[in-house]
């Protein structure tokens, strides 16, 4: 493929988009492109006078808002290196990611900024407050004085005011480090996965013309997952800002009623979820009255027409506009899914990781496979390291311009992601259809062996043990020999249904034999342990399976 310039195609959406509106803190203030334009323009200059270099590392860590984007985009059409950072981190995390990718300058919001140390930053010239772009912390005083009279350097330098003409971005180069993209994962600590310019580009590339060719300028999005992370940045603000999208920020805690509030206001004209928001819109919207109306949808023709008012009142609810709702970064429920499939629900399980900047697979909501995470995507190769990859579940391994140059300053990481014929290994197991369609089988790193040799995926057991009343989420782990669940219940609606603390427990306790019917007799579980709380998470909304593992 012809790899052309990220931020030339970012500066040509600018100048084509001059008024349309860009940026949206959801129900707060909206910046056109203009707006957003001027200000990356005044952050160039205060990069320059405070000595960024091209190349050097910018961190920015807030949560999602319209300046987030500002921010991001002002970095690399400066030429220099984002490292996105998680606003949910830990202060310590916080301090040794932005120490261990040499950032120099740190973009906060007030309230992470509260629980730093910038004497525990020494490599910082600058921290920058990401609402007002005041600077919080300073290397020396002569540096305060640059962010006093950015506003006067800003009219010297465009005296005739700032216009679609005074745009040029730096002209990055495919093989070029774009971003540092910090990842916990769910069995390992982080690592800092580089992506390249032809790593956007690509992905960029697949959404314009392959998922999303629908999609045009001044059509609306809302950004609900962290844009910290690639599926976030990449499909929720970086295409749609190249092609003149309207962004709408989610710039509080994205609850599920938050959520579909925002949809009916705004009707996105594309959906980006994890199978976390479908899964639970199922559960408290849609079980009841799939149960209420189980007998009729027994009679063919009166079956149909329910069916169909469930897909009609499902799409009405996620805005009614939506082209797909297209999930990913966590396996789908298959319970939810294959209602999802019956009724006609326009939704798709694409496949990705944040070392492909995300994207490997997909397949449009009318050509997807029911439990399927689509086929291998425009530029991008897939094999899996089995015998039989039709049949017997080997390592998903990739190949192709999405694919990240490794990890930053870790070559053992790095050498032993790829194999020794240059194919990127993704930790994945799975099978590939004579469609070539890819089915997940789990993590290899997850994977247990069972009592006679069998291969036993925990995520198909907890997708069992997760269709259970009251079960919000539960976690499989190899206990001693046997097979352990770990269940975060909804305590909450335990208690609204009148149960006491103990009798909910015994409840959930007691539905041991129950989910060993379910299961086959090589995977049956030994005990249930409940959790007080929910699981720790990936910003993904994985669970961070590492924290809970045991000696066997």
């Amino acid at each position: 493929m012809e790899f052309k310039s990220v931020n030339k195609k970012l500066q040509e959406s600018f100048v084509r988009n001059w008024d349309r509106p860009a940026l949206t803190n959801y129900q707060g203030m909206t910046l056109a492109y203009r707006d957003v334009a001027r200000r990356i323009a005044k952050l160039h200059i205060a990069f320059e006078q405070c000595g960024l270099r091209k190349g050097d590392k910018v961190a920015i860590c807030s949560r999602n808002q319209a300046n987030w984007g500002v921010s991001f985009m002002a970095t690399i059409t400066y030429g220099a290196v984002a490292v996105p950072i998680l606003h949910e981190f830990k202060p310590g995390n916080i301090h040794y990611l932005v120490n261990h990718s040499e950032a120099r300058v740190l973009f906060v919001d007030d309230v992470i900024w509260e629980g730093l140390q910038a004497e525990e930053m020494p490599d910082l010239s600058v921290v920058v407050q990401i609402n007002t772009f005041k600077f919080l912390s300073v290397a020396n005083l002569d540096l305060a004085s640059v962010r006093e009279h950015l506003n006067e350097e800003f009219g010297h330098r465009y005296p005739n005011d700032f216009g679609p003409e005074d745009i040029n971005y730096y002209e990055d180069k495919p093989e070029e480090l774009a971003i540092i993209n910090y990842t916990s994962g769910t069995s390992g600590f982080s690592k800092g996965v580089m992506l390249p310019y032809r790593t956007l580009f690509s992905n960029i590339e697949f959404a314009t013309h392959e998922a999303e060719p629908q999609l045009h300028a001044g059509m609306n999005v809302v950004a609900m997952l962290p844009s910290a992370h690639m599926y976030g940045m990449m499909f929720e603000f970086l295409f749609e800002i190249t092609i003149g999208m309207h962004v709408h920020f989610l710039s509080r805690v994205p609850s599920p009623k938050i959520i579909m509030q925002a949809f009916q206001e705004i009707h996105p004209d594309i959906i980006i979820a994890v199978p976390l928001v479908m899964e639970k819109v199922y559960k408290t919207k849609l079980k009841p009255l799939i149960d209420k109306t189980k007998i009729y949808r027994r009679i063919p023709i009166l079956g149909s027409s329910i069916e169909r008012r469930f897909c009609t009142e499902l799409t009405n609810a996620f805005g009614g506009r939506f082209e797909e709702v297209i999930m990913g970064g966590a396996a789908f429920n298959p319970e939810v899914e294959k209602f999802l499939h019956r009724i006609g629900f326009h939704y798709t399980v694409g496949y990705g990781m944040t070392e492909c900047g995300p994207i490997i697979c997909y397949a449009h909501w009318d050509k997807v496979k029911e439990g399927s995470a689509g086929r291998p995507v425009r530029n991008m190769e897939v094999r899996i390291d089995s015998p039989d990859p039709e049949n017997v579940p080997g390592e998903v391994q990739v190949k192709g311009p999405n694919v990240c140059m490794g990890y930053y300053k870790n070559e053992e990481a790095t050498k032993e992601a790829f194999t020794e014929d240059g194919w990127f290994r993704t930790g994945d197991m799975g099978v590939i259809d004579k469609d070539g369609y890819l089915f997940l089988r789990g993590r290899s790193k997850c994977m247990v062996l069972g009592p006679s040799g069998q291969n036993i995926y925990p995520e198909e057991l907890e997708a069992t043990i997760n269709n259970f009343n009251y079960v919000v989420d539960s976690l499989v782990i190899e206990d001693d020999g046997g097979l352990t669940a770990l269940i975060y219940p909804d305590w909450q609606q335990g208690e609204q249904d009148g149960f006491s603390r103990a009798d909910f427990k015994s409840r959930i306790q007691g539905l041991l034999p129950e989910i060993n019917k379910e299961l086959p007799n090589y995977a049956a579980l030994k005990k249930i342990e409940l959790m007080p709380e929910d699981f720790e998470r990936t910003p993904k909304k994985s669970i961070k399976r590492y924290l809970y593992q045991r000696n066997s």
